[in-house]
């Protein structure tokens, strides 16, 4: 079991960190902080600059703290909290990610709701420091938290959507 945590935590701590890491820079293929601006407008997100740093610092570090089994529960919090956001963002286009759909944030939404129940396993920063196990309520609020704070992003730095084609564009397309 221990091995099994530590390749999930390892990989899925990972890849968030790593996608984080796309958001604010040019690393690992990345198209800087221009990009990640760019990306939260194109989605219909407020914030610019601030909005980019805050969801890249999300993923790097809880994905970080995850893939050592830090402080386990609050990393996987964060984690959910931003890939909910981004679940929100894909809902429209359905579940499969062939369609832009949301089926991988709710993959690291469900992996990281269970290492917040599940703990991170012997091989650890929290089993090295003696935190081996956390309180089932701490683990429920985590995930509970974590979703409702994407949830409130969203609603918070979300435009609503507007029509932006001119009257021509609107008779031509009926």
């Amino acid at each position: 079991m221990d091995t099994g945590l530590l390749i999930l935590r390892v990989v899925v701590g990972l890849l968030i960190a790593g996608h984080g890491v796309q958001k604010v820079s040019f690393r690992l293929g990345g198209n800087g902080l221009a990009g990640g601006i760019e990306e939260f407008r194109h989605d219909g997100f407020r914030g610019g600059a601030l909005t980019a740093l805050a969801a890249g610092a999300g993923q790097i570090g809880s994905g970080l703290f995850l893939a050592l089994g830090a402080l386990t529960p609050m990393a996987a919090m964060v984690a959910i909290g931003v890939m909910t956001v981004a679940f929100t963002v894909k809902w429209p286009h359905g579940l499969w990610v062939q369609h832009d759909g949301y089926e991988y944030p709710l993959v690291l939404v469900v992996v990281c709701a269970a290492l917040s129940f599940t703990g991170s396993g012997r091989w650890s920063v929290d089993h090295a420091v003696g935190l081996t196990h956390w309180p089932g309520w701490l683990s429920g609020a985590a995930a509970v938290l974590g979703v409702a704070s994407g949830l409130l992003a969203r609603l918070l730095l979300h435009r609503p959507a507007t029509d932006e084609r001119t009257p021509a564009d609107a008779r031509t397309a009926e």
